[in-house]
């Protein structure tokens, strides 16, 4: 319900406003003033406030002004009272000359709504002239047998004002001679004309002074005169006479100066002074006077000044002729100035909006402009056009006024500022045109988000860089400008291992730097994944995220560690059995190594550095097996020494050396005796641990011997093959044969490796090692190691390192 009293409301309104700004139009559309002229500055002329239905203060505040076109400013409008006020001082006879009513017109321009009224202001005319003749005095010479009767036309008096405050009435000075009769002229003004009355007698009176005064119907009334000064003269019975009665000429108004326009003649029948014909303006304006020469002999009528056909249409002249004896003729000559396309439209520009934002929507006013053309006809239409490439347009409105608008959404990205060329064209021939120009400055709004370089970027590292240390820099690009194209960089909050990754990076937020705040451990860390967002400084801000992947290079900065043979605690010595018989090739043992690193940092090989008996065992190169190299001696000592070095291919190459002691009996027994020989000289207590341990060992081999059956039971359950096989088929399922051979190896040597017994004769210094019987099933002979060539294991199987030692320590 609410709502709908709100829609209602809104309706009201915006059919009030509908109402009043149709009110506001009709009320404009016939606005018209009258003022008197010669008024004071700031004389009140009118009520625009109140004529368009605004109060006063809304004048300034909706941008109501006053646009007219060609001539100075005549009025103006008072902000506090919103009348319309004279600007100056109004001479309506400089404004219309003769014309009546004198109407000026011009337009009040509304901004907010760009909309334009025509006013119309009547200037009064007031009696502020006085009639005047074109001669303070007036020589005429009449012959004295002149009849009565005769009719002699007098100058015609000029009043500039209009109305009754022109010429009204002539009057004659009293003569007996003469009396002043006026007739209405054709064209409207009065023509006075003095007839003679009564014969003239030179003897008697040689000249007659006569005053003719023209006075206008003003209050109070305001006259001029003219002195006539009549010279008898004698008798010349033919007064001149013209060829026309008429005279009309048109000629362009870009005649030449000095052009022959047209050439008057008349005749005189008589001889001598009496028919000789002189030629001379007769009531004409000065305007004629300014424009015009006539050679007073031959009756030529030429221009002294450029015709403006603006200015003047036709240009009326009175030519008189007179003898030598003073006897005048008078003819009419019509000067009819044709309209040439030399006047180019003029353009305004109203008003203008120099700055846009971009993203202001179509139909954005730009500016207003005036068109007009002096020219008349098709000379004076005048067309206004742009060019089509832009984003703008122009709609016409009245009175050849146009407004500019953006057609399309502008895009600073695109095009940052326009000139715009306006074109005014007319339609005479040749066509004159016009051109203004708008510079257009497209304002920036910030719409589009930085731009990273990559979609994403990958860096490799070095492990164990130093802290503080610069990994990498990232750029983003905004296609906005200034504050909206100012770019910040920040890192995306994430954890690492549940450490925030603030702890390990930092990024410079101006120049986009990745920092390392921590050493990192390539057997900790193997890649890492931040994202990185970079954030403009406009309002709203927009950001824009990056994936920056981080991948370590290993270095070789972990040794190889010896996994087999285990080292005691105690600091005694693991003893492996080789029993005498055993062939070339015997398998004695495998040394089993693993390297923390990677790659070829990993890849180990196995040397034997010194034994006790050189040439008696071997190692292999790549397995670690240690084999005899020839068959056994009685005289070859019953322990051995090796001394067996694993290193690693790293640069520079790390390595770890371990100490094998290979026991070379046949049984057990002989070697504890062996061994029982070599500790006669201990202390008789040893005896008694020895024993215990002799009996120790049978017991525990009989442990021993039921573990491995129930091992055996347990290996054909499904638990035991998915836990053993399946994990090593998918860990190793896609390694080539020569990868698999190594770490198999390893991997079946712990398996048979993994049920020890160890011993201890006559002293904590050594160990006993009793190998499982099956040993020799689970080795890869050292000929088919040799054949292959050594890779790396893959990445899979390094993983499972961890799960190999514990597999070692069972």
């Amino acid at each position: 319900m609410a709502i709908s009293e709100k829609l209602t409301g809104w309706s009201r309104l915006m059919l009030l406003c509908l109402s009043l700004e149709l009110l506001l139009e009709a009320r404009a559309g016939n606005i018209r003033y009258s003022v008197p002229e010669e008024t004071d500055k700031g004389s009140f002329v009118g009520s625009i406030a109140k004529d368009l239905g605004l109060e006063p203060r809304e004048l300034a505040e909706r941008g109501v002004r006053i646009v007219s076109r060609g001539r100075s400013q005549l009025f103006s409008l008072n902000p506090r009272s919103g009348s319309l006020v004279t600007a100056g001082r109004i001479d309506r006879e400089e404004l219309c000359a003769q014309s009546a009513p004198c109407l000026v017109n011009f337009n009040v321009l509304l901004e907010d709504k760009m909309k334009l009224f025509p006013i119309e202001v009547e200037i009064i005319d007031i009696n502020d002239n006085t009639p005047q003749f074109q001669l303070e005095e007036l020589e005429l010479k009449m012959s004295e047998i002149t009849t009565t009767g005769t009719r002699i036309p007098l100058p015609l008096g000029q009043d500039l004002d209009v109305g009754i405050n022109s010429l009204q009435s002539y009057q004659l000075s009293a003569n007996p001679h003469f009396f002043l009769d006026v007739q209405q002229g054709p064209e409207g003004p009065q023509q006075p004309e003095m007839v003679l009355q009564s014969p003239l007698d030179r003897e008697k009176d040689v000249i007659h002074y006569l005053v003719l005064t023209a006075s206008d119907g003003g209050n109070p009334v305001h006259s001029g005169t003219l002195h006539i000064r009549v010279q008898v003269v004698d008798v010349n019975d033919n007064p001149p006479s013209f060829t026309q009665a008429e005279y009309h000429v048109s000629v362009p108004e870009n005649l030449p100066l000095g052009t022959q326009l047209l050439k008057v003649n008349a005749t005189d029948p008589d001889e001598g002074a009496n028919g000789k014909v002189t030629y001379s303006f007769h009531n004409v304006d000065h305007s004629v006077v300014r424009k015009f020469r006539l050679d007073s002999y031959t009756g030529e009528i030429t221009n002294k000044e450029s015709l403006d056909f603006e200015e003047y249409k036709v240009y009326p002249m009175e030519i008189q002729a007179q003898d030598g004896a003073g006897l005048m003729a008078r003819a009419k000559v019509l000067v009819t100035v044709l309209d040439v396309n030399d006047n180019a439209p003029e353009v305004g520009i109203t008003s203008v909006t120099t700055e846009v934002p971009e993203n202001f929507p179509p139909g954005t006013i730009i500016a207003l402009i005036s068109v007009h053309d002096q020219d008349a006809g098709n000379n004076g239409q005048a067309t206004c056009s742009i060019p089509g490439n832009i984003p703008f347009k122009l709609e016409k409105l009245v009175d050849n006024y146009y407004r500019l608008v953006t057609e399309r959404t502008l895009d600073r990205e695109h095009r940052s500022g326009h000139n715009i060329t306006i074109t005014a064209t007319d339609q005479g021939t040749p066509p004159l045109s016009t051109q203004a120009h708008i510079s257009l400055l497209v304002t920036d709004v910030n719409d589009n988000p930085p731009v990273f370089e990559q979609d994403s970027y990958s860096v490799y590292i070095p492990e164990n860089n130093p802290r503080g240390a610069s990994i990498f820099s990232v750029k983003a690009w905004d296609a906005d400008h200034n504050e909206n194209a100012l770019v910040t960089y920040s890192l995306v909050e994430d954890t690492i291992q549940g450490v925030p990754l603030s702890s390990y990076f930092s990024i410079n937020s101006d120049t986009g730097i990745v920092y390392a705040l921590q050493s990192f451990d390539y057997e900790q860390f193997r890649d890492l994944q931040l994202r990185v967002m970079a954030r403009d400084s406009g309002n709203p801000q927009l950001t824009s995220n990056v994936s920056l992947s981080l991948f370590m290079i290993d270095q070789n900065d972990n040794a190889p560690e010896i996994l087999y043979p285990v080292i005691p605690k105690d600091g005694s010595t693991g003893v492996e059995l080789a029993p005498r018989s055993a062939e070339p090739g015997y398998l004695v043992t495998k040394v089993v190594a693993v390297d923390r690193d990677s790659g070829q940092n990993s890849w180990l090989s196995y040397r034997l550095l010194k034994a006790s008996e050189p040439g008696l065992f071997s190692v292999g190169l790549h397995t670690g097996e240690v084999r005899t190299a020839r068959t056994l001696l009685d005289r070859d000592a019953l322990k051995q020494s090796l001394v067996v070095s694993v290193q690693d291919h790293g640069q520079p190459p790390l390595s770890t050396t371990v100490t094998l002691t290979i026991a070379v009996a046949d049984s057990i027994p002989e070697v504890l005796a062996d061994l029982g020989s070599t500790g006669t000289t201990a202390d008789p207590q040893d005896s008694y641990i020895t024993l215990y341990l002799v009996v120790a060992v049978a017991v525990v081999s009989c442990i021993f011997l039921a573990f491995v059956i129930m091992l055996l039971m347990l290996k054909l359950r499904h638990w035991y093959s998915s836990r053993l096989l399946q994990t090593a088929a998918k860990g190793l399922a896609d390694i080539p044969t020569s990868n698999f051979v190594g770490v198999d190896g390893v991997h079946a040597f712990l398996q048979t490796y993994s049920h020890e017994i160890s011993l201890t004769a006559d002293s904590r210094k050594s160990h006993l090692i009793f190998p499982q019987p099956n040993y020799a099933d689970t080795l890869i002979s050292q000929e088919s190691c040799e054949k292959r060539e050594f890779l790396s294991a893959p990445q899979s199987l390094l993983e499972d390192k961890e799960e190999v030692f514990s597999q070692v320590n069972l």
